[in-house]
């Protein structure tokens, strides 16, 4: 099959099941369409997978970027054939008693996500959560490393290693923090109404350490703080602009979470949310499981540039090698065996 040769655009969305249809085809072969992300949906067993994303692969050049939500705990999309990665709060609990041993598993972590994705032909995982556990978050919840910033900046610093040597980028979620909000975005808008210099002295702290420590993509939350803008921090100027860019300095790329979600609901419709997002500063927009707004979101950005595509570069995979053959990676296995 001859591969399309056309930019990526900046709409990230899924296939409708385990293998391509006409119609995702279509929507992946689309000029705006920059990347895909898979779930549980897609997902029947290791060969299938592998058949997909070399499916997806092939399709057009450059290619389309592959990822999935792949946290540990109750988030993990692929389970059979995978090894079962714990919640993040077990490293925490683990950094109370003996902090060494939660940093080196943390790196385990991000080695055994990085060579079991990639060896299935996936590019990145939307991890390492940065947000913080103040125990009002239930969307959060165990998903969080810990309440204590400097604990979460320093275990999310060392998954991020972990996965770079295994050959894959990192993106840190949900900016500037979704841990004290309580309501949930997939079905609220959250509200937290701290001030900025609270949210700066707390939620921030594991920002600055994962950049530190190679951080290629950021994910800004669907909540809105009342204090520093009305609008989410994925629409918003400040947030993006002003304090991920300028004050954090970071230089990656901007995901926007999921399009379809009721905390994006702010802006109005499908279209008119991913406008907000990409003119506040994101790089891509995510709209997932709604196949028919997907075409008319596609159809509305055919003609909107990725405004820098090298940070989608950053977001490969690297080394053309099965890390799973890696002594890193057995000794990364045993690692996740011993977290208590």
């Amino acid at each position: 099959m001859r591969r399309l040769k056309v930019p990526l655009g900046p709409v990230v969305l899924d296939p409708s099941g385990p293998a391509l249809t006409e119609d995702d085809r279509r929507r992946l072969l689309h000029p705006a369409a920059g990347g895909v992300i898979l779930f549980a949906h897609n997902f029947e067993n290791p060969e299938q997978l592998l058949a997909l994303t070399g499916e997806i692969s092939r399709l057009r050049e450059p290619e389309l970027p592959i990822a999935v939500d792949h946290e540990g705990g109750r988030v993990q999309r692929f389970a059979q054939g995978f090894t079962p990665i714990p919640a993040m709060r077990r490293l925490g609990v683990l950094w109370d008693r003996d902090k060494e041993k939660a940093k080196r598993s943390a790196r385990a972590v991000g080695t055994v996500i990085a060579a079991e994705l990639g060896a299935h032909g996936l590019d990145f995982s939307f991890t390492p959560v940065l947000d913080l556990d103040y125990g009002s978050s239930a969307v959060i919840g165990e998903r969080a490393f810990h309440y204590d910033p400097n604990a979460v900046g320093a275990l999310a610093a060392q998954l991020i290693e972990g996965l770079a040597g295994g050959g894959m980028a990192a993106v840190g979620k949900h900016f500037p923090g979704h841990g004290f909000a309580a309501a949930d975005s997939h079905v609220a808008v959250p509200n937290d109404p701290r001030s900025p210099k609270e949210i700066f002295r707390k939620d921030l702290v594991p920002y600055r350490a994962a950049i530190k420590a190679g951080l290629a993509a950021v994910m800004p939350a669907h909540v809105v703080y009342a204090q520093a803008d009305p609008e989410p921090a994925g629409y918003s100027r400040y947030w993006l602009q002003e304090v991920l860019r300028g004050k954090l300095g970071f230089d990656g790329l901007i995901f926007s979470d999921d399009l379809s979600m009721e905390g994006a609901g702010t802006a109005g419709g499908i279209e008119e949310r991913a406008r907000a997002a990409l003119a506040a500063g994101c790089d891509q927009v995510l709209l997932c499981q709604k196949p028919e707004a997907q075409d008319r979101l596609l159809e509305s950005l055919a003609s909107t540039p990725v405004s820098v595509p090298e940070r989608i570069e950053r977001m490969r995979r690297r080394g053309g090698r099965d890390f799973r053959k890696s002594v890193a990676y057995r000794e990364a296995l045993d690692a996740l065996t011993h977290i208590p």
